[in-house]
């Protein structure tokens, strides 16, 4: 089969690999959709003879399969998998995280927080979704249901599901008035959500495309940065007092300290955006307003269970969060649009 391979400093290639075959405790999927996230660019734009196509802290060696979105249906199942956990036909997820199995995270979900090992990411430092066959440990499985469509499955399985993990930490509810800076997907899928649970959302970037599918989204107000301060336009509009809770996914210095900065006394920040740095004066900025900051890194196996069910049960269109839908075939294409930070999300469908 033929997978999508980043090979350094923007580009991408397809290279053959052989079809995939369940061993003990593991099923192949065929498939149906795999989701283009905005950390995969980080590697994307990594270049050719750098320290490696990987993220900080996870090495990588030989071409890896890109696509840590992964969703699709289970088309062969090793020995040693119970019926209870995959059956030929399934419509599944994948929590693109296997850790050592034993450690209390990896029991509860948590793969990612491994404590014995570097976990495998799917799609990062090991074979992800992009090519027509993908294997996996069976207990990585996650249920789709019926109602959902294989690219929202595959947005839940990172972008969303992270979106929705970071706001039921944060305990918003439908009397909270939320700043959400950043709407690219991740930002995009929070405005969605957040608006699902009722609450009133501000969201904010530079980009008037994404700002008007953030309204499209459920978004009370849109803020563009580049042309209002934001901390004093989110001021203005909370009798300026602040907001009470404020997300950033942004990954930008200036959008954390934004957050930080609007927010009202004893309220409460989230990071999310991947990467990057900022700098507070922890008195005035924190201590003094009684502040919660904390960081939200994905989600559990059992999180991305229930974000899938919540938007079932709340009738939330994951789909409108995609702008572009691409075949495998043009995922140069795709991933040159992604790079360019001006649409929504994108997704390969096979």
């Amino acid at each position: 089969m033929r997978g999508v391979v980043f090979s350094g400093d923007r580009k991408l290639e397809f290279m053959n690999f052989p079809d995939p075959t369940p061993g003990p405790g593991e099923v192949v999927l065929e498939m149906k959709a795999s989701g283009i996230c905005g950390s995969d660019l980080h590697i994307y734009r990594a270049t050719k003879d750098g320290p490696g196509l990987g993220l900080k802290g996870i090495e990588t060696t030989g071409p890896i399969i890109r696509g840590h979105e992964p969703c699709g249906v289970v088309a062969a199942v090793g020995t040693a998998v119970s019926e209870t956990e995959a059956r030929v036909g399934d419509r599944v997820m994948v929590h693109h995280y296997w850790g050592c199995t034993v450690c209390p995270h990896c029991r509860s979900g948590w793969s990612q927080l491994c404590e014995n090992q570097t976990p495998l990411v799917y799609g990062i430092n090991a074979h992800g979704g992009h090519a027509p066959y993908m294997k996996v440990p069976a207990r990585t499985l996650v249920p789709l249901p019926d109602e959902l469509s294989f690219e929202a499955g595959a947005a839940i399985s990172c972008g969303t599901g992270t979106s929705y993990a970071a706001l039921r930490r944060m305990n918003l509810n439908g009397g909270n008035t939320i700043a959400i800076f950043g709407q690219g997907p991740v930002g995009l899928a929070a405005t969605q959500i957040a608006a699902a649970m009722g609450a009133q959302v501000i969201a904010l970037d530079l980009n008037d495309q994404r700002l008007a599918q953030a309204e499209q989204l459920g978004s009370a107000t849109i803020i563009n940065s580049a042309r209002e301060e934001p901390i004093a336009a989110i001021r203005a509009l909370t009798h300026g007092k602040g907001v009470d809770l404020a997300l950033e996914a942004a990954g930008s210095p200036q959008a954390r300290l934004a957050a930080i900065r609007a927010t009202r006394i004893w309220g409460t920040v989230c990071f999310v955006g991947a990467g990057g740095q900022v700098t507070i004066d922890v008195g005035p900025d924190l201590m003094q307003r009684q502040l919660t900051v904390f960081g939200s890194w994905t989600f559990s196996t059992v999180g991305q269970a229930e974000c899938a069910r919540f938007a079932v049960d709340r009738n939330v269109a994951v789909d409108r969060i995609f702008t572009h839908r691409w075949k495998r075939e043009d995922a140069a294409q795709a991933y040159q649009m992604a790079d360019s930070q001006t649409a929504g999300k994108g997704v390969i469908v096979s």
